[in-house]
């Protein structure tokens, strides 16, 4: 034991001295996780729209109005011209061009049914979705008021009809950033916890102090403890200051147990650091190390369902993702923080980290050859 902690100390004290470790554990994630919890977001506040309105009558005065008046809408103006429009939306100078074409008023009054175009600029499918939602809901609101007012329905009437209200779980007030911030938290726990692991043993290879080490009597797993431990301890603070700053910067809710979510935390990052552990051992510089861990981190993030629904994925990929700790944890995160899952909610995924943890790190350590 006396070992294990004298190896514990020399690497805090290792860590203290390497000056570009320090900012990569401290600064860094804060950075990341202010930065990326604004900027990684789905919502559209401020939707260019250019309006091509070629009737000029009430109605489309009522419809560019209604546009108008939306916080989600911005005008960027408006033409006669469909290629001066469908030009403006290729250049990338608006979002959006509502087409309301001649005679449109008169068709409706006569035939009460019209046309009119919506262009989407749809380079990103994610975004253009959410634009044609959004002015397809205005339109619909638009016509149903339009009807009322034509067939003379008194508003006692009106007031009868069926009518649809929303009660969101878990996060009412829609407000991504609730969502965001456990998923970029995990993320950045995880890099840093896989990064360090890696590249620290890796050093070790590289400035030869590894060949010191294998001619002591220091046993295989006391090396191997005090090797990862401190990065476990360091990966766990990480977890809690940014839990602390996602409250006071971001007001998250934290609903459920967050020992609950410690103790989960610890078993991942068990895994993860044998992940690190195994990747040091197929590598002997720290920028092979580097290229093969962001290699697999792009993986673990892109389907951990930290920006698209694991859900939305073909059935291979959410078969595949049977071996993502990411999603795992992810997933554990925000049903802890947010709906406020107990011990038997995260059991399954639990269980499931922790299997793959053990054979993980059995696999790292038989890989790893304390030889000279």
């Amino acid at each position: 034991m006396r070992t294990i902690l004298f190896l514990i100390q020399k690497e805090f004290i290792q860590i203290k001295r390497n000056k570009a470790m320090l900012p990569i554990m401290l600064v860094m994630p804060i950075i990341q996780l202010i930065i990326l919890v604004n900027a990684a977001t789905f919502e559209m506040k401020h939707i260019r729209l250019l309006v091509v309105d070629k009737d000029m009558s009430t109605v489309s005065r009522d419809i560019y109005s209604k546009f108008s008046s939306s916080p989600f809408y911005t005008i960027t103006g408006s033409t006669f011209n469909n290629d001066e429009a469908e030009e403006s939306l290729k250049k990338g100078n608006t979002d959006m061009v509502l087409v309301i074409p001649e005679h449109f008023e008169r068709t409706l009054r006569k035939e009460n049914k019209a046309d009119l175009q919506l262009l989407v600029n749809a380079i990103n499918a994610a975004s253009a979705g959410l634009v044609n939602a959004y002015s397809v809901s205005i339109l619909l609101d638009y016509n149903m008021g339009l009807v009322a007012k034509w067939a003379n329905i008194p508003g006692n009437i009106t007031s009868q009809t069926i009518k649809t209200t929303y009660s969101y779980w878990y996060n009412p007030e829609l407000n991504y950033k609730n969502y965001m911030v456990p998923g970029i938290l995990v993320m950045l726990v995880t890099i840093i916890g896989l990064f360090l692991s890696g590249l620290n043993i890796v050093r070790e290879k590289e400035i030869g102090t590894i060949e010191q080490i294998n001619i002591t009597p220091i046993k295989k797993y006391q090396f191997i403890i005090g090797k990862l431990f401190p990065f476990w301890l360091i990966a766990l603070f990480e977890l809690a200051f940014g839990l602390l700053l996602g409250k006071l910067i971001f007001q998250i809710p934290i609903i459920g147990n967050v020992f609950l979510l410690f103790g989960f935390a610890a078993i991942y990052l068990i895994l993860v650091l044998s992940i690190g552990l195994f990747i040091s051992t197929v590598n002997n510089t720290q920028q092979q190390a580097m290229f093969i861990t962001w290699f697999f981190m792009v993986i673990f993030i892109l389907m951990s369902g930290l920006f698209t629904p694991v859900e939305s994925m073909p059935q291979w990929a959410q078969n595949l993702n049977i071996i993502n700790p990411v999603a795992y944890f992810i997933q554990v995160t925000r049903m802890v923080l947010l709906k406020g899952s107990g011990f038997s909610d995260i059991l399954r995924p639990m269980i499931s980290i922790s299997i793959y943890a053990v054979l993980m790190m059995s696999f790292a350590v038989w890989r790893y050859r304390k030889v000279s």
